[in-house]
């Protein structure tokens, strides 16, 4: 009985479906045949072609990276495919094209004169990447393939584009390199270009205001403390000379006084007395200050010169006192002479105090030149520590782009010198290179067509057309060949079979012709099995 399923259509079972197979076995056999011998026979008559691999190799540059560290910054993927699409134009392809004579005809055109030479060449160029084994996404290497007709020709062009790889990486490197060595060159020219300009402000300023610039504000407040001081001392100094100035005077009236009572003949104008007085006070205050004092200290000295000119003068008035008491002579005796050395007296002590006193003055006038002078720096300098906090704001003004602009060209110097040292390195093919680690191979079996995988598909092709036709051929021939499919037509039940019966003449023909498709499906199978067995030989 048929089973139904749940929509209510008949379902067959695998018995049924292997009887379908056996009757219609030759629809299914010859197509299946037809088709593998149409693949098989039309992928050997396809040119063959021949594909040589070539594999380079990334070298990173030998110099480590602290010492040297690279300029070119561009990643190995996108300097490969520059280095592509460079290699792959038009203008290379075609000089490539012309040395080997490559597609010269494609069905009796020469393909060159069509264009489509340059378009074939990049399809039989093949670029592969090849990533670290244990560092995903980073490139080490690359492999070059080329397809051409015959394995010489294929490493010949192979061996050219290995080269134009190598050489064309070199060429990129260095002037990826020089540019940008020129950059830093041309950026570093401009950077000086500033700063000499900076640096000349920063001189014309200092210039107009040297002396209160803030660096010379501690030499300045040296300047003005020993200034200072310099004015004390010649304070002290003036004030020494004006004593000086007055005891000279006084020495001066008394030394008129004693010419003048020896003048008059009084013996008691003459005031040793007082002079002794005057030294014994000059003395006692020379021995006061020795206390204090040493013998070098200015007071000490000064009081020192005091009493020896005071000794001085004494010896001179006493030698004129002793010569006006001698006795007197009579006028015959006299000296006329002497009478008139005793009557006006000796001018020598006279004309040192004058002499003196002038030097006393002109060395007054000089200390007081002094004083004024010290003051007049004094103001100068003080003037100057006035203005130096206004100065430093206008130089921190003006130094604040000088130190901009120098740290700008020291940064631009330092990577300038980096990327010389970068280039360098290139022009001497010391940094990352490209070098063939296989060098272009000889084929020794064609890449293409792949006669065992063609061979194949035309087999599964051909099965395929042939279960189509069988089931179309099933769907479109209603035979009644079963019990139940007669009950499907018939809404009665059969009561007898009769089976049917052979003649011996029918029974010899079914034999013969069983042996005969026997034999055809041996033959197509030994041609099939030995067709394939050739094609993967051959691969």
């Amino acid at each position: 009985m048929l089973d139904d399923d749940e929509d209510g259509l008949p379902t067959r079972s695998l018995d049924e479906y292997w009887a379908m197979a056996r009757r219609r076995r030759w629809y299914i056999l010859l197509p299946v045949f037809a088709c593998w011998a149409i693949a098989c026979a039309g992928s050997w008559l396809v040119p063959s072609t021949f594909q040589s691999d070539a594999l380079i190799l990334v070298e990173q540059q030998k110099v480590p990276e602290k010492y040297v560290v690279s300029n070119v910054t561009v990643s190995l993927q996108d300097r490969l495919q520059s280095m592509t699409q460079q290699i792959l134009s038009r203008t290379r392809l075609e000089s490539t094209i012309n040395r080997f004579r490559l597609y010269e005809t494609r069905q009796g055109v020469p393909l060159i004169q069509t264009g489509d030479a340059v378009e074939q060449m990049r399809k039989d160029i093949k670029i592969d990447l090849v990533e670290a084994p244990d560092r995903p996404g980073e490139l080490t290497a690359f492999k070059i393939r080329y397809s051409a007709g015959t394995p010489q020709l294929a490493q010949q062009v192979n061996s050219e584009l290995t080269s134009l790889f190598i050489e064309e990486n070199l060429q990129s490197q260095q002037q990826l390199s020089e540019s940008t060595t020129a950059f830093l060159q041309s950026q570093l020219e401009d950077a000086r270009t500033k700063l000499e300009e900076q640096e000349a402000k920063v001189r014309a300023f200092k210039a107009n205001h040297f002396g209160n610039l803030p660096s010379q504000m501690e030499s300045n407040v040296q300047i003005l403390s020993g200034l200072q001081a310099q004015l004390q001392s010649a304070q002290h100094a003036l004030d020494g000379a004006n004593q000086q100035k007055l005891y000279l005077e006084s020495l001066q009236q008394q030394y008129q006084s004693v010419q003048a009572s020896l003048g008059n003949g009084n013996s008691t104008a003459t005031s040793p007395d007082t002079l002794d007085k005057d030294l014994t006070d000059l003395r006692r205050q020379l021995q006061e200050a020795r206390l204090r004092y040493t013998e070098d200290y200015p007071d000490v000295v000064q009081l020192k010169d005091k009493i020896a000119k005071m000794e001085t003068l004494k010896r001179d008035i006493n030698a004129e006192i002793t010569a006006n008491e001698k006795p007197a002579k009579t006028t015959n005796d006299v000296d006329p002479a002497a009478a008139v050395s005793v009557e006006h007296g000796s001018t020598s002590p006279m004309m040192q105090i004058q002499s003196q006193l002038k030097a006393n003055n002109l060395e007054i006038q000089n200390y007081q030149q002094r004083q004024r002078q010290i003051e007049s720096d004094i103001t100068a300098y003080q003037a100057r520590l006035n203005l130096t906090p206004e100065t430093e704001q206008e130089l921190a003004d003006i130094s604040r782009g000088y130190e901009e602009s120098k740290t700008n060209y020291n940064s631009l110097l330092e990577k300038q010198n980096d990327s010389q040292l970068a280039t360098n390195l290139e022009q001497r093919q010391q940094g990352e290179q490209f070098r063939i680690l296989d060098p272009p191979s000889l084929p020794t079996r064609p890449s293409a067509p792949n006669h065992l995988l063609i061979s194949l598909a035309g087999l599964v092709l051909g099965f395929a057309a042939g279960i189509g036709l069988t089931a179309f051929l099933e769907m479109t021939d209603v035979r009644v060949r079963q019990e139940k499919d007669l009950e499907d037509v018939v809404p009665i039940k059969v009561l007898i079979g009769m089976p049917h019966l052979d003649t011996p003449g029918e029974d010899r023909t079914r034999a013969l012709f069983r042996r005969m498709e026997f034999g055809a499906v041996v033959l197509m199978a030994i041609l099939v099995l030995v067709g394939n067995l050739y094609a993967f030989y051959k691969s």
